[in-house]
């Protein structure tokens, strides 16, 4: 992972930068794997477990203090970042195959983000495409407050891949313009709950309808 945060552009001036990009992702990553979310405890997280962890890491010098992963992530660009791991990710499935009677499958789920309601504040809803056969996602975007899932879902599978893959979705997303967009993306299998036994899809137009 550190290899692929690497590629990110660096947004930062020359002058001053006393600590590579990749390294102070890593450093947010790893302390956030371990439960440290706030930015405070993501630098004692680094410090804490001394000069070994922080040169496996790819610091030069002593980790660094809550002010540098507060920047770098309230700066950086966060559209940038997901497609980059999530280019990593897939490589990561097409280099793991499936087994001969497993297939390659997708699912749409959102949650709201843990901790994210904070003085009055709305929690941060995410929708996100998982890969189960690994337990990575792939790709996730806000769903803005007041608002659903269903406009987020379209924009998003645009940044997957899914020639050949099974897209399960939930039934507020069985909806003809989804369905539509997953044909012409290489999908032709969309799994509906079983509290839809009405429903017909269409393979060759992509649209779902009543049966009779």
């Amino acid at each position: 992972m550190i290899e692929v945060l690497a590629e990110l552009p660096d947004f930062r001036r020359p002058r001053g930068k006393r600590h590579p990009l990749a390294t102070i992702f890593a450093l947010a990553c790893s302390a956030m794997l371990c439960g440290y979310r706030s930015y405070s405890a993501i630098a004692d997280w680094g410090h804490n477990y001394g000069a070994e962890l922080a040169h496996a890491l790819g610091f030069p010098h002593q980790p660094p203090c809550a002010t540098t992963p507060h920047t770098a992530l309230r700066r950086v660009d966060h559209d940038v970042v997901e497609a980059q791991l999530g280019a990593w990710v897939e490589g990561l499935l097409t280099g793991t195959p499936c087994a001969e009677d497993e297939a390659e499958t997708r699912t749409i789920d959102g949650k709201t983000r843990l901790g994210s309601r904070q003085q009055g504040a709305p929690g941060a809803h995410l929708l996100a495409v998982l890969a189960p056969r690994l337990r990575l996602t792939l790709a996730q975007q806000t769903v803005a407050d007041k608002t659903h899932a269903i406009p987020v879902v379209v924009d998003l599978l645009r940044h997957v891949l899914l020639e050949g893959r099974v897209v399960a979705l939930d039934a507020l997303l069985t909806q003809r313009h989804i369905a539509q967009q997953n044909v012409a993306a290489g999908d032709d299998v969309i799994v509906v709950q079983e509290n839809q036994p009405q429903i017909t899809y269409h393979p060759l137009c992509g649209w779902f309808e009543d049966a009779p």
